[in-house]
């Protein structure tokens, strides 16, 4: 490949380039992507960017390389900031983040984001922090309390910025930016373009250099199909596309939490391990829902577009449109979680002969038709599988300094299990998950209960069936 399009030829500092590009390295970075690398080498000159790009791009490596090469780490006051839509692409934001900082030591990155108790996030500022990820009401929180200093931000990132707006975010943000010093560097990163976004920028960056890489998905990638029903078989039907198709791993859109509820009830009845997720659940239960998706111990997730922005799933089979969302554009965010890093996706929507509206609009966006199939061609032959792993909650965490290793040791060691039996492990302040061969996880628990880690006995208990 062109050296223009590896890491390795940018005009990274010459004190921190060694380091940098070891830890990229390291972490299997070094082709750029397409938005990787049209906008990093002008983030890396200071320039103000609006980028568009569709989901799993590598878009947060882009404006994370370029506000970590120029953080003084010798300066605790918060230097870069990241406004996101949600707590859950906060979160993934910041660990990318972190990944990408092992190269040089002593960054210090806080989230703030609502959903989790103010103290600890006021008390964690007292110290000092280099970067800020965060969701734009816990900022304005710790702004009116006086507990935030943003004088000496110069890099200032909007990721998602046009989810932020349709959530009515506009004014916290302006709000926001105008405790930013003036001469900062503006990053706004979005999917989609809408005129509110133009706006934004003119109100808040300097001769943005605008880029625009493809953002739609390659019909390669996700493969698409449309089923026409009447309003009355959409539980019927979504049953029949889950026997045919018979994912491990789906995400189900619906429009509303209601309906979220609803259908996921509707679900467990008839025999599928799914899990809902919206906004009312409390961000302990988020949590769980996720890692328990994420870790393969439920293979259903229903979702509404809020709680799934940030949602990053590795080898997510199938995305299902119980409903079509309102505009083509999300309906592109929606797919975009499947057929990611080169793998295969299949995207199945419901409509109703109403919705032909909403279709032509998909159309017109994709540029290219939709395929129509009819439910009969269905084949209604299988009864729904059980996920290959089983979670257990080890009720001790960070504050217990518990590590995987520490864990994985416990799981191969003492109780004689293989790595390959081990799953995905979420290690959080007070507790610890940790994803089980559902064949043995019954007889693991029982003795992880009466096993040692770190020289002491945790509480373990399994969650759900």
């Amino acid at each position: 490949m062109d050296r223009t399009f590896q890491f390795s030829a940018l005009a990274f500092k010459p004190e921190i380039k060694k380091a940098m590009l070891a830890n990229l390295n390291s972490l299997g970075y070094t082709d750029m992507t397409p938005i990787q690398a049209q906008s990093l080498p002008n983030i890396l000159k200071n320039q103000d960017v609006i980028a568009q790009a569709k989901t799993g791009s590598g878009k947060t490596a882009a404006y994370g390389i370029g506000l970590l090469s120029k953080l003084n780490v010798k300066n605790y006051h918060v230097q870069a900031m990241v406004i996101c839509p949600t707590r859950e692409l906060a979160d993934q934001v910041g660990k990318e983040i972190q990944r990408l900082a092992r190269f040089t030591k002593n960054v210090k990155l806080l989230s703030l984001c609502g959903g989790k108790p103010f103290a600890p996030q006021k008390n964690s500022l007292v110290y000092g922090a280099h970067i800020i990820v965060g969701t734009p009401g816990r900022i304005q929180d710790h702004l009116r309390k006086g507990t935030l200093n943003l004088a000496n931000i110069h890099s200032l990132v909007l990721d998602e910025a046009d989810r932020m707006l349709d959530m009515g975010f506009y004014d916290d943000i302006l709000n926001i930016i105008s405790a930013i010093p003036k001469n900062r560097q503006t990053m706004l990163f979005s999917a989609t373009f809408p005129d509110s976004i133009v706006q934004m920028s003119h109100s808040i960056q300097k001769n943005p250099l605008n880029i625009r890489v493809e953002s739609l998905h390659s019909h390669s990638e996700i493969e698409q199909r449309f089923y026409e029903i009447e309003k009355s078989q959409r539980d019927e039907a979504l049953m029949a596309l889950l026997a045919h198709y018979q994912p491990e791993s789906t995400v189900i859109f619906c429009n509303t939490k209601k309906q979220c509820e609803v259908v996921a009830t509707q679900l467990k009845k008839k025999g599928y391990y799914a899990m809902a997720i919206h906004g009312d659940l409390e961000q302990r239960e988020r949590d769980q829902v996720l890692l328990r998706f994420s870790n393969k111990s439920c293979s259903i997730l229903v979702a509404t577009d809020v709680a799934a922005r940030g949602l990053d799933i590795d080898d997510l089979q199938v995305v299902i449109n119980y409903e079509l969302p309102r505009e083509p554009e999300i309906h592109i965010h929606r797919i975009g979680r499947t057929g990611r890093a080169g793998k295969k996706g299949l995207a199945l929507s419901l409509y109703t002969t109403s919705e032909q509206r909403k279709i032509k609009a998909i159309e017109q966006v994709q540029n290219q038709p939709c395929r129509r199939d009819v439910l009969d061609s269905l084949n209604d032959n299988a009864s729904p599988s059980l996920p290959p792993m089983i979670t257990v909650c080890i009720q001790g965490g960070k504050k217990n300094k518990m590590r995987p290793g520490d864990i994985l040791g416990a799981l191969t060691g003492d109780i004689g299990i293989t790595v390959n039996q081990v799953g995905k492990i979420d290690i959080f302040d007070f507790s610890s998950y940790v994803a089980l061969d559902r064949t043995i996880a019954h007889n693991v628990l029982k003795r992880l209960q009466n096993t040692k880690i770190k020289g002491r006995q945790f509480k373990v208990i399994k969650l759900g069936s």
